[in-house]
């Protein structure tokens, strides 16, 4: 029995592991090139061309490649609004830590609001005149949510459990300007993902807090964890593992431990487990920034892995690095635990190890100068959004999924 539940728990780690995603994901790679997937084909030929493409979008966006971290703090900024010199003008009386946690409340609750918001809902702002769609608009929205007390029992510019269980489907709703003339894809699984959130806050206090728990006092957690004055990227990304496991519906589970964005296929032997964990990767992207505010130093940035989300994988369909097999693959809907999408997303994360290699190789630089998160930033994903706006109406993703608002 001992054996059972250590092997158990070894699984469960390595399974939050970006070794393990990569590893695993790899799998999936070498089993597509070796022509054994009905779905999908790569041309590694492509490579030169997708990051062509990618450096000139960075170049467009970034002319002197000072690219920041591809993180949620990005998308608070849309409309060159100073938005966040805003937040720090209402957390001026706030000593450092508390700041931190403060804006750790921030990106979470943001985060977890970020899957796909479909085609056609938009978010108007009013102060600015900006009309706003998908991650932007739920970024601003979330925001504006944020710093009117929202997702606080106290009216304040945090989030804390007590208001987050409280929190009804209504109240996000009015938030995010949901109507029926302005649907949100999945607005029910973003509720429950807050609610989910404001229990497991409670039931993790050596997380989140003893009193009045909150998603921000992750902060305290990590900087006990940092040692001097450094702290592992892949440490942030298990604590936001484990600390939010149980916020995720109806997953795979091992010894009771829900797994979060770990699907199945059957390229992966023995368990075909194939984890993902991209909200939680990008969560951890954008906590990566308030650390480093603390005066942390964020060792090992490449160990996490690029986000297997529709723009990434878009840009490499689009663009030939990934080939479909049959056309029925455009025109129909998968679920995120469908072979389709598992496939996709695992191919996804290793092409763009590739992409970034070639990008630094013809830009000359190195893995420290140019981190894959800046790749990403500067990078990928905009380039996915820009080849699908080029070839599609409304610039929607070239497969279509079936989301909940929990994954993409």
């Amino acid at each position: 029995m001992e054996t059972r539940i250590t092997e158990a728990k070894d699984l469960i780690a390595y399974l939050r592991s970006p070794t393990a995603i990569r590893e695993r994901c790899g799998q999936v790679f070498t089993w597509v090139n070796s022509g054994h997937s009905r779905h999908f084909s790569c041309d590694l030929t492509q490579l030169g061309r997708i990051a062509d493409y990618v450096i000139e979008v960075m170049g467009c966006e970034y002319p002197n490649l000072q690219i920041p971290f591809h993180s949620r703090w990005r998308h608070f900024e849309v409309g060159n609004i100073p938005r966040l010199a805003q937040l720090n003008t209402q957390l001026a009386e706030l000593t450092p830590l508390e700041k931190a946690a403060a804006k750790f409340d921030l990106a979470i609750i943001s985060v977890l609001l970020d899957a796909g918001a479909g085609d056609s809902w938009r978010y108007y702002e009013q102060e600015t005149n900006l009309n706003l769609g998908r991650s932007e608009g739920l970024a601003i929205a979330s925001f504006q949510m944020f710093c009117q007390g929202t997702f606080s029992s106290q009216s304040l510019p945090q989030a804390d459990a007590q208001k987050l269980q409280a929190l009804t489907e209504a109240e996000i709703a009015q938030g995010l300007q949901v109507t029926t003339e302005n649907p949100l894809v999945g607005i029910s699984g973003r509720s429950q993902l807050l609610q989910k959130l404001g229990r497991v806050l409670i039931s993790s206090p050596h997380l989140f807090g003893y009193e009045n728990p909150r998603p921000g006092n992750l902060v305290n957690y990590l900087w006990e964890k940092s040692s001097n004055r450094q702290l592992a990227a892949a440490t942030v990304l298990s604590t936001v593992l484990e600390g939010l496991s149980d916020i995720w519906p109806g997953r795979l589970e091992v010894a009771g431990v829900n797994l979060g964005d770990v699907w199945q296929h059957p390229a992966v032997a023995n368990d075909g487990f194939v984890p993902f964990h991209k909200l939680s990767q990008w969560l951890t992207y954008s906590l990566l920034e308030p650390l480093q505010e603390l005066g942390l130093e964020i060792t090992g940035l490449n160990t996490l892995t690029g986000l297997p989300e529709y723009r990434n994988g878009g840009l490499c369909l689009d663009l030939g690095l990934i080939s479909a097999k049959h056309l029925e693959i455009f025109n129909s809907s998968y679920s995120v635990a469908s072979e389709v999408i598992v496939e996709w997303r695992a191919l996804t994360v290793i092409l763009l190890d590739q992409i970034a290699v070639t990008v630094r190789e013809k830009l000359g630089m190195n893995a420290e100068e140019l981190p894959l998160v800046k790749i990403l930033q500067g990078g990928t994903w905009t380039a996915g959004r820009k080849i699908a706006a080029e070839l599609r109406t409304s610039g929607k993703s070239p497969i279509q999924i079936a989301s909940d608002g929990t994954v993409f």
